[in-house]
């Protein structure tokens, strides 16, 4: 018995070290480029305390720090880039969650693809040495059908989504097989 209670002892000891080394606090220190395509439609705006409150916390308090910049487009009848920064201080992000919440969206459609349209040749001119993450945020999936079946389904060839009742969230994975595989070379040559 008393073995069972030593061995206790010292697997609660294992996971207190371990544990105590651990931190939730991001420690990236790559800069990121965030890209959110908002739906601009007036469907969205049924929804849209909920989805920017996600946003907010998934995205504005978790993911960004100082020196990401973040571009937002409204995806309305015609998409366009409503906000551009790069986050210099903490105040940042309640500008960035401010703007959020005061975004208008009063479009009778969502033009997802010429936000996709727009936003593919700065992936593509993307500094090597900077993440990117793009995030598109929707009322109806609906919404999708002209950018699935049009030029930009590539970008959604690689997502995850997020579904709530009443709207979705997708992460754009764009071009990642030439990401993985510049990650992969680039090990590879470490390795040597």
């Amino acid at each position: 018995m008393r073995y069972f209670n030593d061995r206790k002892v010292f697997i609660l000891i294992i996971l207190v070290m371990f544990f105590g080394t651990l931190n939730a606090e991001d420690r990236r220190t790559i800069p990121m480029d965030m890209y959110i395509i908002v739906d601009g439609s007036s469907s969205f705006q049924a929804v849209k305390s909920e989805a920017v409150a996600w946003v907010n916390q998934q995205i504005v308090d978790r993911i960004l720090l100082e020196g990401d910049k973040i571009t937002i487009w409204s995806a309305g009848d015609s998409a366009q880039i409503v906000y551009s920064a790069e986050l210099s201080s903490p105040s940042g992000k309640n500008e960035i969650k401010n703007f959020l919440m005061n975004l208008v969206t009063e479009g009778r459609t969502s033009d997802f693809s010429g936000a996709l349209r727009d936003l593919e040749p700065r992936l593509s001119a993307a500094q090597q040495n900077r993440l990117t993450y793009t995030v598109l945020i929707t009322a109806s999936a609906g919404g999708l059908e002209s950018v699935i079946t049009g030029n930009a389904s590539a970008m959604l060839r690689w997502f995850r989504s997020e579904k709530f009742q009443r709207w979705q969230a997708y992460v754009l994975a764009p071009d990642i097989s030439r990401n993985v595989s510049q990650a992969a070379s680039d090990y590879m040559n470490s390795q040597r």
